[in-house]
């Protein structure tokens, strides 16, 4: 084999332009494909008409005429999304998205996921694209859980039905776990926990059951719980907790934009300059002598603490009558 076919081989240095803008959290891979072919990417001065190009940390990448920023640790929000609000930075029809009501604050964050317009319940935000898409993949596995609220009539056995999936339309839905909770008049409320979120699934699904969704409430993404987190209130999630739901390549990639490492701590407290963790006990500073501890009431007349192993020796003394001053009595 030749210099030259080797150099062929050689797998291209750096990474795409579109994992690096959504690492950087300017937007996900597929938006920042979008930017390119609008134009408003460059890179070392050259505007790309292509997202088919590796970079390193030596180029120069430019977004809407601003320097690309600096790498920063990936950070996570809960948010309890309302109704009425999009999941889109813009809409064309002018109607209120949930970036609009989001604290000034805030650094730029994009969605994990999205949920519809009437669609309300815990939304997840993040300032990293790379993670907000991996965490979007069927293949990570993680749950999501919703409240629904139905009009018309079910029962459980149409219900578990749906643990070996379902086709509506052409479209092939995986297993679904639905468990009724309760009637309520003319509606039913069923908790379903689904792993695709395909569009509207559940809304598809139900229709296909002869029911209408009138309400939507998703409660947990993941091991992310919509707990008692009020309407329209972004809380992130600490950084501990976060780094424990993250695999080992998350951890590394959290770790190279810190400069530490992002280990799971197992004792807080520091240590020694002989490297040994404290063991919890104060240190005496006299060595063990192998004795009982004895009361360490303090003497009343003194304030001062009494020797240990006993009263001290001037109440001894007035008690039994021993000591030099009871043999010179006799």
């Amino acid at each position: 084999m030749t210099d030259e076919t080797a150099t062929a081989a050689e797998p291209p240095k750096g990474d795409r332009i579109a994992k690096v803008l959504a690492r950087a959290g300017v937007c996900s891979r597929r938006d920042a494909e979008r930017m390119i072919e609008a134009g408003r990417i460059s890179v070392n001065g050259v505007v790309l008409t292509s997202p088919a190009l590796n970079v390193t940390a030596t180029d120069k990448i430019v977004v809407d005429g601003n320097p690309l920023p600096s790498k920063e640790p990936t950070r996570l929000w809960r948010y309890h999304k309302e109704r009425g609000k999009v999941t889109t930075a813009r809409d064309p029809e002018g109607r209120p998205t949930v970036f609009d009501a989001l604290p000034k604050d805030l650094p730029r964050v994009i969605s994990i996921g999205r949920l519809d317009v009437n669609t309300e319940g815990l939304l997840l935000l993040t300032n990293d694209g790379e993670l907000a898409r991996k965490l979007e993949l069927p293949a990570t596995g993680w749950a999501r859980r919703y409240r629904v609220r139905a009009y018309g009539r079910t029962d459980q056995a149409k219900l578990d039905a749906l643990q070996k999936g379902i086709e509506v339309d052409g479209i092939r839905y995986g297993p679904i776990q639905a468990r009724l909770e309760r009637d309520q008049g003319t509606n039913v409320w069923i908790n379903m926990t689904l792993r695709e979120g395909k569009n509207r699934e559940i809304k598809r699904v139900l229709e296909k059951l002869g029911l209408e969704v009138n309400r939507l409430i998703r409660t947990s993404y993941g091991p992310f719980q919509l707990g008692d987190l009020k309407e329209g209130v972004v809380q992130e999630v600490p950084e501990r907790i976060l780094m424990d739901q993250l695999g080992e390549t998350d951890r590394a990639r959290n770790a190279d934009q810190t400069g530490r490492a992002k280990k799971k701590p197992t004792d807080d407290r520091p240590a020694r300059r002989d490297g040994n963790r404290p063991t919890g006990k104060k240190p005496t500073g006299k060595k063990p002598t192998g004795k009982k501890p004895g009361g360490d009431k303090p003497d009343r007349n003194s304030g001062k603490p009494a020797r240990k192993g006993g009263p001290s020796k001037a109440k001894m003394t007035k008690k039994t009558g021993t000591g030099k001053n009871a043999d010179r009595r006799r």
